[in-house]
């Protein structure tokens, strides 16, 4: 039985459609360019044959097999270029119909009609040139094309041939503002650009234009490099069909467009360069950047376009953070439970910023802290302060957050994310709903500092012999346990040390320093000097339970978990106040109490010499309750005859 494919597929789409999905087929595929995988296929409705690029994004479904020679496909995202005189179709999305088929009808390339030159394709089987007839098969109007898409892919009645009349749609020419009036003929590059979905961008055309909402826009930026200085920011467009695309300006261009750019407001914009992404600054899904020019134009749409929404999200639950890799950049959205005070941190390069630390919960039984930093801790995080003591527990949705993996997973700000508190789409109401119902009395775990590679629910209780016995933290990566054990002894001479306060990227130096020869402090990291120094934990403390004893190291957050007060304030009242006796009774409130540890232990190597290091991780004092239904669990998995 005869397969359909559409009929006049290829004219029509070399004409301009974009719509009408056709069925083809696929008669060749050959692997291009050095740089960059791409693949160009050779496609046929089974009178002509046509070239086309594979989107990059697509090129699994060529490694993989589902798209072959003779396979049948059809087309969901497409569009026809003009590459140095020649069309070229660029596919951005199409799906398997048939995986394998026989080559149906004739066909020959485009041009080959005009000209009358007679190509066959050669049989995929025997290699030898094969003529189908396809009874289906519409016939070609020098005036238009017909245009036929079949629904079915085996033909119900051979012997009809009832072809549909179509006129393919052609997206309408976006025109500039009027600047070419009584400019006389229209010199080639400032010919009108046709308005194209973000999607279906790509270096293989020539005048393009898009009409997107702006989304988000950086900071200017200043640098310098070998070529001298310069400056840079750019913005991020959303369109009416979901495509994402971030713009990139520098230096004169920046000039030109940097005032004008507001966010929320849709603009048309024409004549930039396609370049492919920067993945390592640039989170968008999408593989081209936009670079404007001298020669760009971007115009304000006065009138609103309700067809394009004003933000776009893809939230992931607190629990899926867990298995994100660091550095990711993602979207999340959770009622705000509590607001850190906003403290000032000192960069590396001298300047100082402020950091403020806030607490997300949503349905997924999880919590994590994210860290704001800059003026999103006076503007958005100063709001949420007062939000929270005045009993209001706002829903905040973040966009762009960063996610970093330092001792449990956190999410961070960067200067494209943006905050929005008590939005108001479908996502931000279901959540305030379930808070409102009841979630807010329903406990939650946190992701951040406290829990171990493999979660909580997937907890490893150990004895302290067991480290030992077992072996623990030998193998290439560290192993994670919890261990119930009580302290015994803390060492006080060196409970704490000296530590440089600038910040690298995101994260605090920490570095060790010592007083340099003008009484301030010097980091031979960072190669600074500095009024003040921060002072963060190093407790050496032995911890020990029913099956023996051992040490563990505990740094700066898990000291304060187990000695109630911040480094700073202890070595003040040590060395700064000389109050002994105060110091003592801070140290021996601590012993004989009784912790949940949660260890990562792993072999380092020190000198020579291979030795197993015990770190605390997280300290909590045992509760009761708690502690009491997990042994009470542990006893029902016991059979007793």
């Amino acid at each position: 039985m005869p397969v359909n494919l559409t009929q006049n597929a290829v004219s029509a789409i070399t004409a301009g459609d974009v719509n009408s999905k056709p069925l083809v087929q696929v008669l060749d595929i050959k692997l291009i360019g050095s740089t960059q995988e791409r693949y160009r296929l050779l496609i046929s409705d089974s009178v002509l044959t046509q070239h086309a690029m594979l989107a990059t994004q697509l090129n699994d479904l060529v490694k993989s097999g589902r798209i072959r020679k003779g396979t049948v496909v059809q087309l969901i995202d497409y569009i026809c270029s003009t590459v140095q005189n020649r069309k070229i179709i660029v596919i951005l999305n199409m799906e398997t119909i048939i995986p394998d088929c026989d080559i149906i009808g004739n066909p020959k390339m485009i041009g080959d009609l005009d000209t009358g030159v007679q190509r066959s394709v050669p049989d995929r089987n025997n290699g030898s040139a094969t003529l189908t007839n396809n009874n289906n098969l519409g016939t070609q109007n020098s005036g238009r094309s017909n245009f036929s898409n079949s629904n079915n892919l085996i033909s119900r009645n051979s012997g009809s041939n009832n072809v549909q009349s179509f006129r393919p749609t052609v997206q309408p020419a976006y025109l500039p503002p009027p600047i070419y009036k009584n400019h006389g003929a229209i010199v080639k590059n400032e010919a009108p650009a046709r308005i194209v979905p973000i999607a279906a961008l790509n270096p293989y055309q020539g005048r393009w234009a898009v009409k997107a909402r702006v989304t988000a826009k950086g900071d200017l930026r200043r640098y310098n490099n070998a070529r001298g200085d310069g400056k840079v920011f750019s913005f991020d467009l959303l369109d009416s069909d979901g495509g994402e695309i971030r713009v990139t300006c520098f230096n004169a261009v920046v000039d030109r467009f940097y005032d004008i750019i507001e966010v929320g407001k849709v603009y048309m914009i024409s004549k930039g360069s396609l370049k492919p992404a920067q993945k390592n600054f640039n989170h968008l899904k999408n593989e081209w950047e936009i670079f404007l020019d001298t020669s760009s134009t971007v115009d304000l749409c006065p009138d609103e376009d309700a067809s394009i929404p004003q933000q776009q999200f893809s939230f992931r639950p607190i629990s899926d953070i867990e298995n994100v890799e660091n550095n990711s950049i993602l979207d999340v959205i959770g009622i705000v439970i509590s607001v850190n005070p906003s403290v000032p941190i000192l960069r590396k390069n001298g300047m100082e910023t402020q950091r403020r630390i806030l607490n997300l919960k949503d349905r997924s039984g999880r919590s994590v802290e994210l860290t704001l930093w800059g003026d999103f801790c006076n503007r958005e995080g100063q709001k949420l302060r007062e939000m929270v003591e005045a009993g209001h527990f706002p829903v905040l949705a973040v966009k762009a957050g960063k996610v970093n993996d330092f001792t449990g997973k956190s999410v961070g700000t960067i200067s494209s994310t943006q905050l929005f508190i008590d939005p108001d789409f479908s996502e931000a109401h279901v959540l305030r709903d379930w808070f409102d119902g009841g979630g807010k009395d329903v406990a939650s775990q946190s992701i951040s500092r406290e829990i171990m590679p493999g979660g909580l629910k997937n907890e490893i209780r150990k004895t302290v012999s067991q480290i030992r016995d077992e072996g623990l933290g030998r193998s290439d990566k560290p192993d994670w346990i919890t261990v119930k054990a009580t302290i015994s002894f803390i060492k006080t001479d060196t409970f704490c040390y000296t530590a440089c306060p600038l910040m690298i990227g995101e994260r605090q130096c920490n570095k060790k320093v010592a007083r340099s020869g003008n009484s301030r402090w010097l980091c031979d990291r960072c190669n600074q000097e500095f009024e003040e120094c921060d002072y963060r934990y190093l407790l050496q403390t032995q911890i020990q339970d029913h099956t023996g004893l051992t040490w563990v190291t505990a740094f700066q957050e898990s000291g304060e978990e187990i000695l109630g007060c911040s480094a700073k304030d202890l070595y003040l009242l040590k060395y700064e106040e000389e109050n002994e006796l105060r110091f003592a009774e801070m140290i021996k409130s601590c012993l004989f109490t009784q912790f949940m540890f949660r260890l990562k232990i792993k072999e380092e190597l020190y000198g020579d010499e291979q030795r197993v290091k015990i770190t605390v991780v997280k300290a909590e004092k045992v509760n009761s309750s708690t502690e009491c239904r997990y042994l009470l669990e542990q006893i029902s998995k016991f059979s007793f005859r």
